[in-house]
């Protein structure tokens, strides 16, 4: 039988991609790939992107991938297997895990993770000019938070992309996973602000505080309020990470003070809705009966 020109190139179209450093292409570099090779491989000219992605997938490692979203569906192309984490993180572009996924990786956790939580961040805005009042913030953590449902099921693993506010990747590192390849996302003093921005992507406000107990000796106090200050949230989280590092016990008296050196203008919350409440004068905060 006579061979077709993909089957003649077989052997060159999977050495190439073996070559490359990455293993998850968009349709886009797929698209990339065939016209810069075509003529090389000698295939046809009305050899389409989608038929050679087909015949990819038929005849070499290569998988697609999908998923969908409520407002949109993402394709990918592993060569060959790949995890849930890797896809994730190839979904958007200049993305990196946070809260709960990062915790995870940080080993601040005792759960494993199903949910992964990707944040890809908004482009620049300028800062609201809009104040900040005791009745905004009682009305605002009267109501539920704001829960993102930009989510994916694939395999045993939900995938959330978060599109957060505009940080120019402040905190954001790699680090080596245990199977020695590399990965991005929020690092230590980071992922403990997001976590209590957002206890609602962390596994609860308990697994906030379990974090805060096991990030001692791994965490600096300093770099956390420096980066704080540099996020410039509008609520003044820094009365309930104050508390959480008190709540933690584990922590100096020095650490602890300087979140103190913040301003205390207002009443806050440590999380929303809450039933029935308690009251620390210390640090202004609200926090569950019992916590």
């Amino acid at each position: 039988m006579r061979q077709t020109r993909f089957q003649i190139a077989k052997k060159d179209i999977i050495a190439l991609f073996e070559e490359y450093d990455k293993n998850i292409f968009s349709y886009e570099d797929i698209s990339k790939v065939l016209d810069k090779n075509r003529r090389f491989w000698r295939l046809p000219v009305n050899l389409t992107t989608n038929a050679f992605i087909g015949l990819l997938t038929d005849y070499t490692k290569l998988k697609r991938r999908e998923f969908s979203f409520p407002r949109e569906k993402i394709f990918r192309f592993a060569w060959g297997d790949t995890s849930a984490f890797s896809l994730a993180l190839n979904l958007k572009k200049d993305s990196y895990f946070t809260h709960f996924t990062s915790l995870f990786w940080h080993n601040l956790t005792d759960q494993i993770p199903k949910t992964i939580y990707v944040n890809y961040e908004q482009s620049e805005k300028k800062l609201s000019n809009a104040g900040l009042s005791q009745d905004r913030i009682d009305k605002a953590f009267s109501n539920r938070p704001r829960i993102s449902s930009n989510i994916a099921v694939f395999g045993d693993y939900k995938i959330c992309l978060l599109n957060g506010k505009f940080t120019n990747r402040t905190g954001v590192t790699e680090i080596a996973t245990p199977e020695g390849d590399k990965t991005i996302l929020t690092d230590i003093e980071r992922t403990l602000i997001d976590i209590v921005v957002r206890p609602s992507y962390s596994g609860g406000i308990y697994q906030v505080l379990n974090a805060y107990k096991k990030a001692a000796g791994k965490v600096s106090i300093n770099k956390l309020s420096a980066m704080l200050k540099k996020l410039n949230y509008i609520y003044p989280y820094h009365q309930a990470i104050g508390f959480y590092l008190e709540r933690a016990g584990v922590y100096r008296e020095t650490q602890i003070r300087l979140l103190k050196k913040f301003d205390f203008k207002f009443d806050f919350y440590i999380t929303h809705q809450m039933k029935e409440a308690e009251y620390s004068k210390e640090w202004r905060l609200y926090y569950p009966k019992g916590f």
